[in-house]
């Protein structure tokens, strides 16, 4: 069964490396077989990164994307380690998760340390 993934008007969304957008009206793409992908409103700029564990969701979000940068994801999982201790499970889930091949269950994860949540 496929994905879909609906984009709002104006949206985009990154697919093995392509920025896909839709136009003015909504769109509707199935993805029907296993890709990396991310929307871009779940897309972190570099700028963005204001504390570890924006670190590390930008770390692991550049090896989901095959961004060429320097991001550590071991360095970034230990500054955040070492910022949240009270989070070590859901960040030993997260190194779990990108071990296995799981990136983007890594990142909707991670995404939830620095959104309050854990």
């Amino acid at each position: 069964m496929p994905l879909k993934v609906v984009l709002r008007p104006g949206e985009t969304m990154v697919v093995n490396g392509a920025v896909i957008g839709a136009g003015d009206r909504t769109a509707t793409i199935f993805l029907h077989n296993r890709a990396q992908f991310l929307r871009g409103r779940d897309m972190l700029r570099a700028e963005d990164v204001d504390g570890p564990e924006r670190a590390l969701y930008f770390a692991i979000q550049c090896r989901y994307l095959g961004t060429e940068t320097d991001q550590d994801v071991e360095a970034a999982l230990a500054a955040a380690r070492a910022a949240r201790p009270e989070a070590a499970a859901v960040l030993d889930r997260v190194r779990a998760l990108v071990t296995e091949g799981r990136a983007y269950e890594a990142l909707r994860l991670c995404a939830g340390l620095f959104r309050g949540k854990t």
